[in-house]
């Protein structure tokens, strides 16, 4: 096979896009582990492919490998992660034993908002306007992985012994370092939800 046929598969399969697919690997098994309620291990699985979202959009900019492949697969690898994990906390029975803890309904505006905000960027982007990621959801990104992790934390006190329905015996920091992480999570989830749509509203009504 000559060079330049094997050119286009090598740009595809670059560095950032393999961090990508790796962070998509690690989803599958980190929900495999929530599951099984190892939730240390589940933590120290979601900060791994939670860096790796840093990292390929720090290699796909430095070296120039930004793809389009690329950027349709991290925004989609970042919502399984994100609306999986939630998910599969939220069906912790303990969880809805935490005063103010998670909730279904905060899990079902988390997974709201994404796929509103999925289907405006397909929408916008098939009309030719630049509907790119803006700082708010990229904050709204950090503070639901903050929110993530301190879950998984709080949940890492439990012991095989502990009843369903009995929360874990963490420190009070941990439950409220829990509750704190959450609520501005979903608040600015749901804001950067509004945000966006009221920015596609005036991109239609400019064209």
């Amino acid at each position: 096979m000559c060079p330049s046929s094997q050119r286009p598969l090598a740009v595809i399969v670059n560095v950032p896009n393999q961090l990508t697919a790796l962070r998509l690997v690690l989803a599958v098994v980190l929900f495999g582990f929530i599951a099984w309620e190892y939730y240390l291990t589940s933590l120290a699985l979601f900060i791994v492919a939670a860096g790796t979202d840093w990292l390929d959009g720090y290699w796909a900019r430095k070296y120039g490998q930004v793809t389009t492949l690329g950027r349709m697969l991290d925004p989609f690898a970042d919502k399984v992660i994100i609306c999986g994990t939630f998910t599969f906390l939220v069906a912790v029975p303990a969880m809805s034993q935490v005063p103010w803890g998670l909730r279904a309904w905060m899990v079902v505006v988390i997974l709201g908002r994404e796929l509103l905000i999925t289907a405006l960027r397909s929408f916008m982007e098939e009309q030719g306007s630049d509907f790119s990621a803006k700082m708010v959801g990229k904050l709204k990104m950090v503070l639901q992985c903050v929110a993530a992790g301190m879950c998984l934390f709080f949940l890492s006190y439990r012991t095989p012994s502990d009843a369903p329905l009995i929360p874990p015996a963490a420190p009070a920091w941990v439950q409220l370092g829990m509750v704190a992480s959450v609520w501005p999570a979903v608040l600015l989830t749901a804001y950067s939800g509004v945000t966006y749509l009221l920015a596609a509203i005036r991109l239609l009504r400019g064209r």
